[in-house]
């Protein structure tokens, strides 16, 4: 076969002929992947061919050039010449060579357009583009849709975007594919894209594009609506909705159920401001029926007295878990008396039972000080959520009605904690007690029950964003006191949680430079990492300020901005930042923060915390320790997650006090509403709790987290959860994130412990009819009855003369006496013949006894055996074994014959993807999708038919006679009432 050379070509290229450097850059060019070596001593050559603008085939050069320098594996150059290829360059071409400068040209343009959208100047070379738009083309014509749109997005071209979507409404495909296309972009634009303000364009686009279609999905307009936090978008949508809702009364539900999902998960912002909206627009019937459910479901009131009822009709708290806790410490401690106050607030969190506190009044009594602060408090804890009934339950504790100053306190505290996320009722009444006190005499009182009614105040108006509670608490704060500024300081955030506003974060931060006292500085610490929630990239300069600055506690607080702002992201460089602050730090509490601060960040993917933090869990270090503790138990609340329980086991057996408690605490927290079926070590784990706390040798602060972590896995009498993560949405709990992250400030300051209770999220399904009543009917659940059930509560060891008789030493005794008793027999046998008869029947009845009992008792234990696996198969006879396998867990869970349960009942979140409500019921979901949770608005089928329905606890406290229904007189039937009026 004959060589091939590329000498004669090249040869070509020197010649005068245009024509002949034609045929030599074309011959060159379909041999270039073989002769690139050899055509790379004359690259300069063809460089210069190119350069040459006369000559015609000068794109060709360039192509060749390109191709020479990608052999060579010069990337970037040979993505230069191929750009100057124009059309010459052929993206079709279905080669490695065109495929990877295809690949490098996108990496480019994107890279380019991203930067370009922060600085318009930024020129992208229009064969770039040519090439990037090419590709998108091809790529939405061979049917990869969805990498075309990830790729737009990406780019940030969002006309691309919507030129795409609109081209699948011109095609008239389904809507249902077009929804597909847009709920692709919308998750892709809220975890993929890091450009704040791309991504609240990209939202915005995705609204319009969905409020044009004839029938838009106001379900996922509402995920987007609460990412934009845009009261406008929200009063268009129910604005909408009500007037349709007067033709086809579906669209009314639509707007009931849209609102209840709002008062979940929206900012208390979003909440007030649609409210004001609605009633001040005039094109709105305000006394249409409709119009006004809408506006009292968004007042918050309806969602707390279905939640408040759901926790006290089905509160299993096992009371004897806490009697026990209570004995086996001493009272007189005030952690001890604090700790068991956190527990039953916690058990007891929203059930309105407060009975433990009644039947113990003595106890209480003891609390002297702060403990009487936060006992007080508890009550808020026990009533969250009770709106209706708040004011009165905590009326003898009010300023005015008695004379303890920590009790006044701690009742203004506990108000904002009943009242938390929906403090329109109270937020006034708690404002003049900052305000009558801020200029009081009695500097000492006055200080202490500032600080509760701070607290309140920045609780009960979370995320509300009103400037003028800010200065009212700013004032307090620039009285420079150290026990009301510290309070001060942390409501000011609370108060403007995730608002970024660039003044409150330099007030704070100023004032943190200029006061001496720690206390402030912490709370304003935490206050400015509040105020960054969600900020991202925004928060960047204040995080850099707080980092860099010398005072440890900036520092600690600029771990905790740095998680909030970039809560739920797992950001790379977020991520790395916070470990280098816990290997490096001099300060032990600023990298026990940082450590934490990986569970916030790290929060939408859990399951890789325990890899992360495993090598810290290790660390010398016992801040960093009980940092990696928390940081899981942050993470991975209320996952169950089997990896995280392994790296916190070694450290609940740790040797510093400290370590222990948190261990146990994030366990608990992990751990929350699993049952032996679903997490077979729980009974183990509850009992070493209990261990902990009767173990006299044991440290206080590892009995302290023993009692908390008691209190916590049992939270709202079994029907709680922690959620940081609204699935329904698709976004992170705002509410209960802040919670966590106040919480774990009580390392410093115990009472923070009762934000903890913010974060519990109930587990149930209620299902309410148009009329917002609920109703009693039946739910499907494709699953053992027996999985998700409640687990049973402790019992108490009592002593009794049988269980002495049935230890199996007693056997053995029993024959030791039958055969002393036959020989005593045998050696009078000579005189009882007769007896000795009886004697061997009797002897060889109770050996037989003996051998029956104990293979009775054997027999037992197979069929207990027997019967635990076939609990864990599968109805269908199915025998395999989950192995660690989700979906082997799910096929051994799963039953074709479903059992029922009843509205207004505990789902946890494992049983949602096996509920389904039965096809043939009476009552219909509005939103017709698997997994829904929480409160469900139903269509009812047949409204004419009577219905038993559950009351509310509103509804059983509520004394007021009803309003009667409008009714007319028929004279016919009332014939002896007219004729009476006659006479």
């Amino acid at each position: 076969m004959a060589t091939i050379s590329a000498a004669p070509y090249l040869s070509l290229l020197g010649e005068q002929n245009t024509e002949l450097k034609s045929y030599a850059l074309t011959s060159l060019n379909e041999l270039a992947n073989q002769l690139w070596a050899e055509i790379a001593n004359n690259i300069s050559e063809i460089e210069e061919l190119y350069e040459d603008e006369s000559f015609p085939k000068r794109n060709l050069a360039a192509l060749l050039a390109s191709k020479v320098y990608y052999n060579l594996g010069d990337y970037d150059s040979s993505v230069k010449y191929s750009l100057y290829s124009g059309t010459e360059f052929d993206v079709n071409e279905k080669s490695e060579f065109v495929e990877t400068i295809v690949s490098k040209c996108i990496e480019s343009y994107i890279s380019l357009s991203q930067a370009k959208y922060a600085k318009p100047s930024i020129k992208i070379d229009e064969q770039l583009t040519s090439i990037f738009e090419r590709m998108l083309e091809k790529c939405a014509k061979g049917g990869e849709l969805k990498l075309a749109l990830g790729i737009a997005l990406e780019s940030y071209r969002l006309d691309i975007v919507q030129d795409l979507i609109h081209e699948q409404l011109k095609n008239a495909q389904s809507e249902e594919s077009v929804m597909n296309s847009i709920n692709y972009v919308l998750t892709c634009a809220t975890n993929a894209i890091e450009n704040i303000d791309f991504r609240t364009e990209s939202l915005n686009m995705l609204a319009r594009l969905l409020l044009s279609l004839n029938n838009p999905d106001y379900f996922t307009i509402t995920k987007i609506v609460v990412q934009l936090n845009d009261y406008k978008l929200v009063h268009t949508i129910l604005k909408s909705l009500l007037e349709k809702g007067k033709s086809d009364n579906d669209n009314s539900l639509v707007a009931f159920q849209i609102s209840f999902d709002l008062v979940t998960v929206a900012t208390q912002e979003l909440l007030s401001k649609t409210l004001e909206t609605l009633e001040s627009d005039v094109s709105i019937d305000q006394n249409d029926k409709s119009t006004i459910k809408v506006k009292k479901i968004l007042s918050g009131i309806p969602t707390c007295d279905l939640d408040i009822t759901f926790l006290s009709n089905n509160n299993h708290t096992d009371i004897s878990v806490l009697n026990k806790t209570k004995q086996s410490l001493e009272s007189r401690n005030s952690l001890y008396h604090s700790a068991v106050t956190f527990e039953n607030a916690f058990l007891h969190a929203g059930t309105t039972d407060d009975s433990f506190f009644r039947s113990n009044l003595e106890w209480l009594g003891k609390a002297t000080n702060w403990s009487k602060f936060s006992a007080t408090a508890a009550l808020g804890v026990i009533h969250k959520g009770n709106l209706s009934q708040g004011r009165n339950i905590l009326q003898p504790y009010l300023p005015g009605s008695t004379s303890s100053p920590y009790t006044n306190s701690g009742s203004l505290y506990g108000l904002g904690l009943i009242y938390a996320g929906h403090g329109k009722e109270v937020i006034d009444y708690l404002r003049k007690n900052i305000v009558d006190n801020s200029n009081s005499t009695d500097s000492k009182n006055t200080e202490i029950l500032l600080h509760g009614a701070c607290l309140g105040a920045g609780v009960a108006g979370m995320g509300l964003g009103d400037e003028g509670i800010y200065e009212e608490l700013r004032t307090i704060l620039y009285t420079d006191s150290a026990i009301s500024g510290q309070t001060a300081a942390l409501s000011m955030g609370l108060i403007m949680l995730g608002s970024g506003n660039e003044s409150a974060i330099e007030d704070m931060f100023t004032y943190a430079q200029e006061t001496q006292h720690e206390t402030i500085i912490r709370g304003l610490a935490t206050g400015i990492a509040l105020l960054c929630y969600g900020q991202e990239a925004k928060a960047e300069p204040i995080i850099e300020n707080l980092l860099s600055n010398q005072d440890a506690i900036l520092r600690y607080g600029g771990a905790f901005t740095l998680a909030m702002a970039y809560c739920g992201t797992s950001n790379n460089s977020a991520v790395k930042r916070l470990l280098h602050i816990a290997v490096s730090d001099s300060s032990d509490h600023v990298r026990r923060a940082a450590v934490m601060s990986l569970g916030f960040v790290l929060l939408r993917d859990y399951t890789t915390v325990p890899t992360i933090v495993e090598l810290l869990s290790e660390s010398h270090n016992p801040h960093v320790r009980y940092g990696t503790a928390m940081a899981l138990g942050i993470a991975c609340a209320g996952r169950g997650l089997q990896a995280a329980i392994d790296v916190l086991e070694p450290l609940t057996k740790d040797s510093v006090d400290f370590v222990r408690q948190g261990a146990t605490i994030a366990t608990s927290m992990i751990l929350i509403q699993q049952t032996e079926k679903t997490f077979p070590k729980i009974k183990e784990i509850k009992e070493q709790y209990a261990k902990s706390i009767a173990n006299k040798h044991e440290d206080s602060l590892a009995k302290f987290g023993s009692v908390l972590a008691q209190g916590i896995i049992d939270a709202g009498g079994r029907n709680v959860t922690i959620q940081l993560e609204n699935p329904q949405a698709n976004t992170l709990n705002m509410k209960a994130i802040a919670g966590l992250l106040v919480f774990s400030q009580s390392w410093y300051w115990y009472p923070l412990t009762h934000f903890l209770s913010l974060s519990f999220s109930p587990t149930s399904i209620i299902g309410v009819r148009e009329d917002l009543k609920v109703p009693k009917f039946s739910i499907n659940c494709h699953t053992k009855k027996d999985v998700f059930d409640y687990p049973p509560k402790v019992e108490e060891n009592v002593e009794k003369s049988p269980d002495k008789v049935a230890i199996a030493v007693l056997s053995v005794t029993n024959r030791t006496k039958a055969r002393a008793k036959k020989n005593k027999e045998e050696k009078e046998k000579n005189e009882k013949p007769e007896a000795e008869a009886e004697t061997s029947v009797k002897v060889e009845a109770e050996d037989k006894m003996d051998v029956d009992t104990l293979e009775t008792s054997d027999d037992k234990e197979t069929k207990t055996e027997k019967a635990g696996k076939e609990d864990t198969t599968v109805a269908d006879g199915n025998d395999d074994s989950t192995d660690g396998n989700l979906e082997g867990f799910a096929k051994t869970l799963y039953t074709r014959k479903p059992y029922q349960f009843d509205n207004m009942t505990r789902v946890v979140s494992e049983q949602l993807k096996y509920i389904a409500f039965s096809k043939n019921e009476r009552f219909v979901p509005v939103r017709k999708f698997k997994g829904m949770n929480g409160i469900v608005v139903l269509k009812d089928l047949s409204p004419e038919k009577p219905i038993e329905r559950i009351k509310t606890i509103r509804e059983k406290t509520n004394t007021e006679a009803p309003v009667p229904e409008p009714f007319t007189i028929d004279t016919t039937l009332d014939k002896e009432l007219f004729e009476d009026d006659d006479e």
